[in-house]
Formats: C-alpha cells, structure tokens, sequence
C-alpha cells in the first residue's frame, strides 16, 4: 500500500524551509456539502472550525471525507482543552490538529500527548478512517504518523507570547497559529478588537522570527483576501483568508449589488 502524495506531502511542504506560500478555507457551518463546494476550490487545505463552528465529531468525519475525495488535506481547530478529540479526529483522517489557548509549555506538552504516538507523545491506536483514507498499512501508517500529521498550537495571548520560545521547542509541537482577533484583546486588556493593526504585525513578525530560529512554521487568520495576502508578506506559511461565512455574505452582497446596478441601468 502507498501514501497519496497529493494530501500527505502537505505536511512536508509547510515545513519546507523558506516560505510555504499556503492558502486555506475555514469552515465552521457544519454542513459537509459546503465542505465538498469549498474543497473544489483552489485551497491548498480546509479547516474544521470546531471551536466556535458547529461541528460535532460525526460531521467532522464526514467533511473529512469531503476534503479527502478532492484530494486536500483537513485540519481541524478543536475546542478549548479538549485535547482528546485531537486523536479521534486524527483517526478520523485529518491532516493536522490546531489547538486554542496553548499558554504556556505544559499545555504545549499536553497537546502533543494525544496528537502524536510514543516515543513523542502518547496518543492511543485506532486510527481505521485514517488507514482507508491515507491507503497506509497499519504499520506504516505507524511508523510515519508523527511526521505526516501535524500539531499546531495557537498563541493568542499575553501569556503565549512570553511561552513563545518554550512552546516552540516542545519536541512534538510543528508549528503555530496566531488568532490576531483573540491576540488584539488580549493586547488591549479587553479594550478593542483589533486584528489588522501595525501593534498585531509587530507580534507577528516576532513570532515569524520565533519559528524561524525553532525551523517551526507560521499559520494566521485572515480576515479577507488581502489581509491574507499581507500576512503571507508578513512571513506565514499559511493563512486562511477569512472564514465561510465571511465569504458566503460577501459573495451574496456583491451578487445583489451587481443584479440592482445592471437593473438601474449603471
């Protein structure tokens, strides 16, 4: 049995040296059909919001198998803490799991526990959808599970930052995602909501330099395409370029916008 390149060399090319250049969507209707629509698309992977989109393990599994027949990889963001559901999703098939609120190096260490298997973490056997998914034996999918999906922690905080170091050199931990909403509240003390600031850009190139120094990769939340874009100037290997439903609205009120000024004769 052979791996299928098209998915599992994703986690090769994010940690490729240089800068990864990668694009993805981020769904949090839980909905695989819209899954399946978006994986038609020129994304380089799909995220599963499970954080603050509906999805629940079932679904999840489902829209796995959604990104798996178009041939792109599925991460997943789970919810605060629930660092279990990182090995059923991994079982499930995903490509890489993204963990919220990873504060400090015990909660890095905790993480890598349930997403990777001895001798860097302790995650359980029982991986059957990824097996039929990935087209690996038991064995080999054993034997190269730690370097084909990926554990990502997300620093969002004060604390985050000041453990930045600490975390990034967590054997176990790939790399990081930087949630620039949660990231510029926690900068104001709760004052503002501010992701696409100068104040935002200087943390993240510090953290750019960070993972570069650890040979560690970079993932960001864009909140619209040209956010993302300046974000993958900014040094990200990869960025999501807003979320589903930013999107789907955007789309509707550009398509309504276009049907009244071609009615009005503009």
């Amino acid at each position: 049995m052979t791996q299928r390149p098209a998915i599992e060399s994703f986690a090769d090319r994010i940690r490729a040296d240089g800068h990864a250049g990668l694009v993805s969507a981020w769904i949090g209707i839980p909905e695989p059909m819209v899954v399946h629509h978006l994986a038609q698309e020129d994304f380089d992977s799909v995220v599963l919001d499970m954080q603050h989109g509906m999805w629940d393990m079932a679904s999840a599994s489902n829209a796995v198998t959604q990104c798996r027949s178009a041939g792109k990889p599925a991460l997943a963001r789970i919810p605060v803490g629930d660092f279990a559901s990182a090995s059923r999703l991994l079982d499930a098939g995903c490509t890489g799991i993204i963990a919220p609120m990873v504060n400090s190096v015990a909660d890095a260490k905790a993480l890598v526990r349930f997403a990777k298997y001895p001798p860097l973490g302790e995650r359980s056997w029982g991986p059957t959808l990824a097996l039929n998914h990935m087209e690996l034996s038991a064995d080999e999918y054993l034997r190269t599970a730690n370097r084909l999906t990926l554990t990502i922690a997300m620093v969002e905080t004060r604390a985050a930052l000041d453990a930045i170091d600490g975390i990034l050199g967590v054997e176990g931990i790939d790399g990081v995602f930087v949630g620039p909403s949660d990231l510029s509240i926690a900068l104001s003390n709760g004052a503002r909501l501010a992701p696409d600031t100068d104040e935002i850009d200087k943390e993240l190139a510090h953290i750019v330099a960070r993972c570069r120094a650890h040979k560690k990769f970079t993932c960001a939340f864009g909140s619209n395409g040209k956010r993302a874009g300046e974000l993958l100037k900014l040094g990200c290997d990869l960025v999501v370029a807003s979320a589903d439903t930013t999107q789907m609205r955007a789309g509707a009120a550009s398509a309504i916008a276009a049907a009244r000024t071609f009615a009005d004769g503009r």
